[in-house]
């Protein structure tokens, strides 16, 4: 069995997708045979960055070659012959995709040129628009976007970094949540639910005068970080979707930084009426993100229109290492 392997890189797990190529089936990727989770990935600048790197690939192919026993293949004698990494915190053309190119090679044994490690919203591009042009649109944590054109040309916009650049992600809607409801105890805001909700989900008590110190406090532990702000999106939209004005505000100011992420994209690639495929966690399951999004999308790039996915990151991984099957 001649295999090839997709893998999508995230923060909180990574993925391995197995599929079979070449002996006597058509180009391109063939039949899915196994898939396995593994742990995830930091940044390789990051303490044991490089380390974590390596043990999220192998973790993850171990756990995609169990399936193969499980089928009745010996999966010993199943060849990786290619893989294409989709992986958070690679940068196209810097020295980190090079470090992570090197990392990949030596943790699943394959030469260079069997080897494509790029960042993860390239693979979830690949994934959702495999034959044409088209903008992803991620929010998750954190976010970005990315599009390609008719020929090939990739443009990317926003995604620099929790601390510059989370407009319209998940954390950007927590910390935003947090800092009007310090306002609102204070006096420099009207008293909202805002406050109350977002308060109690971190098991501080709304009533007592000491928990504003004690919130800041907690958001400057090493352990809370961008997750930490992000685990409170849900409990903004919550609110939004009750009538809160001061949430119903952050919901729609940060979709409104999604859709001029889109429009940078189509501008850079001179795109006209592109489909916009919304992706990620928070696009997905924060209703009161997802619908002013879709408005703002209509008033920033007329023409556009909303499109679903073909395939996931795993699956334009795959599609980029077929690629380098074919190639000889």
């Amino acid at each position: 069995m001649r295999l090839i392997a997709g893998f999508d890189a995230g923060q909180t797990h990574t993925t391995c997708r197995l599929a079979l190529v070449g002996d006597g089936l058509p180009p391109g990727v063939g039949p899915v045979v196994g898939e396995g989770d593994g742990p995830g990935v930091c940044h390789l600048a990051a303490p044991k960055g490089p380390e974590r790197f390596g043990a999220a690939l192998r973790e993850s192919l171990v756990r995609a070659r169990a399936h193969l026993v499980d089928a009745g293949e010996p999966a010993g004698t199943a060849v990786l012959v290619a893989a294409a990494v989709g992986a958070s915190g690679i940068e196209q053309g810097t020295a980190v995709q090079g470090q992570g190119q090197a990392l990949a090679g030596a943790a699943l044994g394959l030469a260079p040129e069997r080897m494509v490690v790029t960042g993860d919203e390239r693979t979830a591009l690949r994934g959702a628009f495999p034959a044409g042009p088209g903008i992803v649109v991620i929010s998750g944590t954190g976010t970005i976007a990315v599009g390609r054109d008719g020929k090939g040309r990739e443009h990317r916009c926003a995604g620099w970094g929790w601390l510059l650049d989370g407009a319209g992600s998940a954390m950007d809607i927590g910390r935003d949540g947090l800092a009007l409801s310090l306002q609102m105890s204070d006096g420099r805001l009207p008293e909202t639910t805002l406050r109350r909700a977002l308060w109690e989900a971190l098991d501080l008590d709304p009533d007592d005068p000491g928990s504003a110190q004690r919130l800041k406090a907690l958001v400057v532990a090493a352990s809370f970080g961008p997750a930490g702000f992000a685990r409170l999106a849900p409990v903004v939209d919550q609110q939004a979707r009750a009538g809160d004005a001061e949430a119903i505000a952050v919901m729609e100011r940060n979709a409104g930084a999604l859709a001029a992420m889109a429009a940078g994209v189509a501008r850079g690639l001179g795109l006209l009426g592109p489909a916009v495929c919304p992706m990620g966690g928070a696009l997905s399951h924060l209703e009161q993100l997802r619908r002013p999004f879709s408005r703002s999308l209509a008033l920033a790039l007329p023409g556009s229109r909303l499109a679903g996915a073909a395939g996931d990151a795993c699956q334009g991984a795959l599609d980029m290492a077929a690629e380098l099957t074919a190639q000889g």
